[in-house]
């Protein structure tokens, strides 16, 4: 079967990947941007909002939003980086073990000048999304192909689908489980086992490894009504799980990181 399927999402070019099992993926070159998973059995898994802008000029909201080199205003770089706004080169692809497989690459050379000029380090992106039946595994590799360290943050800024945030549970980030009862935008360090989000019948498994950190987040219905690429109760219809390297981090010439995500659904 063919596992890798040019596709339009809005006015953007995509790849569709499809596993023999009947999971699918579609992910946006515009931000190497993960904006559906569905399972075998046909569930969509990641939020996207119906009010995002998929014209490729500002950032897709919703999905799985790739962040690099900086998180949020933590730089004096441009908010959660430029890897998201960006433009990747679809890479290899294929089939192994009843697994579907993709990966998408991005270097210095491939930024808009703007970019390259306020962030001239050199350095190479591949971001492997990966898929089978009820499964999704993601890795993101960062090597630093100058010839000084450089140093940077990243996450897979993950908006992950729920009917009710009213009956949403996550256990593994804190002692006991936590609840959204409100606006929620906390960091968790030192993440060292499973992630477990609850949402109802559905449940999600999340694990985590190069990435130390986790990231829980919720906008609240404040916020979500101040955000012009939402609905007004949008916040009602995700919560924001990443796995994350606040860091920063310093790499050197030469050296390579890996971070990577797992995610498990189950009924």
């Amino acid at each position: 079967m063919t596992v890798v399927t040019p596709v339009q999402f809005g006015a953007m070019a995509a790849l569709q990947i499809d596993a023999p099992d009947g999971a699918r993926a579609i992910v946006t070159l515009y931000g190497a941007h993960l904006v559906s998973w569905k399972g075998a059995n046909g569930r969509e898994h990641l939020f996207c909002s119906t009010r995002s802008a998929l014209d490729g000029r500002r950032a897709i909201r919703g999905g799985v939003p790739v962040i690099f080199p900086q998180f949020a205003e933590r730089g004096s770089g441009m908010r959660h980086g430029f890897a998201r706004v960006s433009q990747w080169r679809p890479g290899e692809s294929g089939m192994q073990a009843g697994e579907a497989w993709a990966a998408f690459h991005l270097s210095h050379a491939d930024l808009a000048p703007a970019q390259a000029q306020a962030w001239p380090q050199r350095f190479e992106l591949v971001l492997r999304v990966a898929l089978s039946a009820n499964q999704l595994r993601m890795s993101l590799d960062v090597r630093n192909d100058g010839e000084t360290a450089f140093e940077f943050s990243s996450a897979l800024h993950s908006y992950l689908a729920v009917d009710d945030l009213g009956a949403v549970r996550i256990d593994g980030v804190q002692d006991g489980s936590l609840a959204i009862d409100g606006k929620l935008d906390q960091i968790f360090r030192g993440i060292g086992g499973a992630i477990t989000l609850h949402a109802g019948a559905a449940s999600l498994q999340l694990e985590q490894d190069g990435f130390c950190d986790a990231v829980v987040w919720n906008p609240g219905a404040a916020d979500t009504a101040a955000l012009a690429d939402m609905e007004d109760d949008d916040y009602l219809r995700f919560v924001c799980i990443e796995p994350a390297l606040i860091g920063p981090l310093e790499l050197a010439p030469g050296a390579s990181w890996q971070g990577r995500h797992q995610i498990i659904a189950g009924e």
